[in-house]
Parts: C-alpha cells; sequence; structure tokens
C-alpha cells in the first residue's frame, strides 16, 4: 500500500521537505539521476543524509529499517533520508527518472521488484464450515471428536468445561479457547450447570494462530460484540450474509492476536479505565444476566453502572446496534429456553418468573424472536 509522504509518516526514515522547496538540479554537485523501468527497483542503503525528489513522470520510494520490509511512498515532495536507512525507488507506472544527491554515495545492492501495488493479508480465513449458538441441558456431555478444521468456543453464559488432548480448560462467561486443526477435544457441564455458547468451525489459509491454541483466552469486548453482529447476521441471511460473516470472523481472530501482542494492564486502573465504554457495556450485560429473573429496567441498569438511562442507550446502539431495553428482552427470551428445557415450570410460571405481564405476552414475544411458540419448542427439546 503507499502512503502519503509527509513529516509525520515518514518521521522513522528521516525528513520531508516544504513542498516549496527546489528539486535536486541534473549539475548539482554529488547529483545523480536514476532512470527507472517497470519491474526492477534499484536498492539502495543510505551512506549518508540523502536527498531525493521526483523527476520525469511519477514514481515511488520505498524505505526500510531492516533491509526486509518496506514501506512506500508517493515521491511527490523532497525526502531526506537518514543514514542507515534502505531506500529504493520504482516507477509508478512504466518508467521515471528519479534525482538523487548525498554528500557520500549510497551503498547499492542487486536490484529487485518491490511490490507496493497491493496491501496482502497476514491473516485469512477462507471459510467457515459450521456456526452454532448452543443451548445445552445441565450437566451435558460431547464425548469428543478431532477434524480437520480449526474451531472457537466462546462461553455466552454459564461455565463449560473444554477437553483439548487431555489438558481440562474451565472456560466461565466471556471467555473462549481454540483448538487447532485435528485436535481431539471433548466438551461438557458440570451437574446443575446448563451452559450456553458459540461454536464456530473454519479453514485458516494463511497466518498463524499456534500460539493462541488450547488456552484459556477472555473476549474482549470487540470480540463478543463481533460474535453478537455475526450471530444477527446469520439470523437475517441475505446475499451477502455470508461474506460479511467472513470479514467478521477475520477481524474477530485479528483482535485477538492484537490482544495477545498489547502489553497487559495491570490490577490498578485508572478512573478513565474503569468507566471506559467497553467496561461499561460488560458490566450492564453482567448485571441483565445476574438478575434475569428478576423485574429489570434501563433506568435500573443505568443506575448499576453509574450512569444515565440516556447514556447507556447510547453505548449499547453504538456498540451492540440495539437499545438496552431490547438487549433485556432478547436475555429474557434466551433465558426462558433454558427453563423450558429444565421442564420445572409451566409456560405461566415461566412467564411469572420472567416478570411478563402475562402467558399471553410472553407467547407472543417468544414466537415473534423464534418463529415457534413455546409448545412448539419444548415439544423439540423433549
Amino acid at each position: 500500500m503507499i502512503k502519503n509522504l509527509n513529516q509525520l509518516t515518514f518521521q522513522n526514515f528521516g525528513s520531508v521537505l516544504s513542498e516549496r522547496a527546489q528539486p535536486v538540479k541534473n549539475a548539482d554537485k554529488n547529483s545523480e539521476v536514476l532512470q527507472l523501468s517497470r519491474g526492477d527497483s534499484a536498492i539502495f542503503r543510505a551512506s549518508a543524509q540523502t536527498r531525493i525528489s521526483g523527476g520525469k513522470g511519477p514514481a515511488v520510494l520505498s524505505v526500510s529499517l531492516d533491509g526486509e520490509i518496506f514501506e512506500h511512498f508517493y515521491l511527490d515532495k523532497i525526502a531526506l533520508v537518514k543514514p542507515g536507512v534502505y531506500f529504493g525507488v520504482s516507477p509508478f507506472e512504466m518508467e521515471a527518472t528519479v534525482m538523487m544527491a548525498a554528500e557520500e554515495s549510497p551503498e547499492m545492492f542487486p536490484s529487485r521488484e518491490l511490490d507496493f501495488r497491493k496491501t496482502e493479508h497476514q491473516l485469512r480465513v477462507d471459510g467457515i464450515h459450521t456456526f452454532f449458538y448452543q443451548e445445552k441441558e445441565q450437566g451435558f456431555l460431547f464425548a469428543g471428536e478431532s477434524h480437520p478444521m480449526m474451531e472457537l468456543t466462546y462461553v455466552d453464559q454459564g461455565a463449560l468445561h473444554s477437553v483439548v488432548e487431555g489438558q481440562d480448560i474451565l472456560l466461565k462467561q466471556g471467555e473462549l479457547v481454540l483448538y487447532g486443526a485435528n485436535q481431539w477435544h471433548m466438551q461438557y457441564a458440570d451437574i446443575g450447570v446448563a451452559p450456553r455458547f458459540v461454536t464456530l468451525t473454519f479453514d485458516l489459509v494463511q497466518g498463524d494462530l499456534n500460539h493462541l491454541l488450547k488456552r484459556k483466552l477472555t473476549a474482549s469486548q470487540q470480540v463478543v460484540t463481533l460474535l453478537q453482529k455475526m450471530l444477527q447476521e446469520q439470523e437475517k441471511m441475505d446475499a451477502y450474509s455470508n461474506d460479511v460473516i467472513l470479514a467478521q470472523m477475520n477481524l474477530l481472530l485479528l483482535y485477538l492476536l492484537r490482544s495477545e501482542m498489547s502489553p497487559k494492564v495491570g490490577k490498578l486502573q485508572t478512573s478513565n479505565a474503569v468507566h471506559s465504554e467497553n467496561e461499561i457495556i460488560r458490566q450492564a450485560q453482567q448485571y441483565i444476566s445476574a438478575h434475569i429473573r428478576e423485574k429489570l429496567s434501563v433506568p435500573l441498569v443505568a443506575r448499576q453502572v453509574d450512569v444515565s438511562p440516556s447514556y447507556l442507550t447510547a453505548l449499547f446502539h453504538k456498540n451492540l446496534q440495539i437499545s438496552p431495553g431490547e438487549y433485556i428482552r432478547r436475555t429474557k427470551l434466551q433465558e426462558s429456553k433454558q427453563m423450558i428445557r429444565e421442564n420445572n415450570l409451566n409456560f405461566t410460571e415461566i412467564a411469572a418468573a420472567l416478570q411478563y405481564s402475562t402467558v399471553h405476552h410472553f407467547s407472543r414475544q417468544f414466537k415473534e424472536k423464534f418463529g415457534i411458540t413455546p409448545t412448539e419448542y419444548a415439544k423439540s427439546v423433549r
């Protein structure tokens, strides 16, 4: 990718003169005219500060601190390259000339092609095979499997034991694990625990996730929001939904990699960090989850996280694309499915336990959300 050449973007490699500065003249002492052709780039290492300016035809200046990884700049100003910096010049199209001047001639290396015309993926998911939101009964057991795809498991509610090649990892709400291709894994829940979790199998054709495998990872608010968007996209499922989900999966894995590369934050946090947008949303979601069988309202939840109802609503719309009231409604309906599977209460009792005004109100919202009635759902899981 070609960048704009300015003082800020070029600061690691040298400086950039004002656009009013005069270009290097052919007759200047220690100056040299480079004739450039498409396909080959002249490569140098600056021995002293080296002045480079464009001539006939647009050109690209490529610079590197190690001679391996280059950044590319459109040469529309005069650049002063620092000593020790590797640089190459190439025509933007077929041919160009570039003027170069330095008190000491730069060290020259064999010409080679520098690909500045496209940005390559460092990580790429080629396909998603399965994408499920799992709602399991108490104490469930999955006996285990291995498959050629990679897999991600994220716990949305409750807790889940994930056994990967003999290592038992206990995942709690907001945590996830990645399994590598052909890694044997099984899953189970403790007695009395009915977890809800996302499982997703995919093909990784570019990039390396090995250092993330078989480890408990905490999902950032960015990752959680992406998973929610992916599930919403799956429900919508129009002509482009699969492409959107694939793009979001790539972004999710990149967020995980970035999170692991970033310095770990200590336990002491500033007041700004404690009250950041992500932290407010996380606390609100946790409160809703813990009190889902109580009467909830947006003002009540806002008080619990010490913000105004209007600010909480704005944060939910910005990060989750739904209102906190709608989030409460969806969470209550998900809880009702779990209560139906447990088979301890009838529909009237479930409606009352979740603070619905009537069983008819509960049944109507259930069908609007899931497309079937509570009775039809009960028959499907018993």
